[in-house]
């Protein structure tokens, strides 16, 4: 694992926010294409170890932020409000990488009840769209699900970043 500062890791990620950008979009996911445009709880990229030890960021949507920004107190999510998290790596020896961005979206009705109707979705740095609940590769991201499951009861099956990284 790699420490940076919280100035260079602000800069890598501003370096590489347009390629991600791009990259995301080539999915032709609505919300890959829009997500820099929300609010971002994160006040700098910070190592999430159960996203593969990237630095990562968390946004969420309109409908999502209200309830988001009062992280272990945001009670059930609205329908429809949607989380990402973008991510990037850096090497030992410095070299840094755009990596995979996940999505949660609150499905509304019986979606799948072992999510607590969220939908996962994972796209890789190519735009490609490696797998979403109850669609393409739902099998993929049924890790993501069994790991949300942790906090599913306390939490919505939300999980905050760690309060040093957060803005409000």
């Amino acid at each position: 694992e790699v420490e940076l500062s919280k100035a260079e890791a602000k800069t890598v990620y501003n370096c590489l926010k347009g390629e991600s950008k791009m990259a995301y979009a080539k999915s032709g996911n609505l919300w890959a294409k829009w997500f820099t445009h929300w609010k971002n709880f994160s006040n700098q990229p910070y190592v999430s170890g159960t996203h593969g030890g990237r630095f990562v960021n968390n946004y969420a949507s309109q409908k999502a932020a209200g309830a988001y920004g009062k992280f272990e107190k945001a009670g059930k999510m609205t329908t429809g409000g949607v989380l990402a998290k973008d991510s990037f790596v850096v090497t030992p020896k410095g070299r840094v990488s755009v990596g995979p961005l996940f999505l949660m979206e609150k499905m509304g009705g019986n979606f799948n009840k072992a999510s607590g109707n969220w939908r996962y979705t994972l796209i890789m740095p190519n735009g490609q769209t490696v797998g979403t609940t109850n669609g393409k590769g739902s099998k993929t991201v049924k890790f993501c699900i069994e790991c949300h499951a942790a906090v599913a009861q306390e939490q919505d099956n939300m999980f905050f970043l760690p309060a040093e990284f957060r803005t409000n």
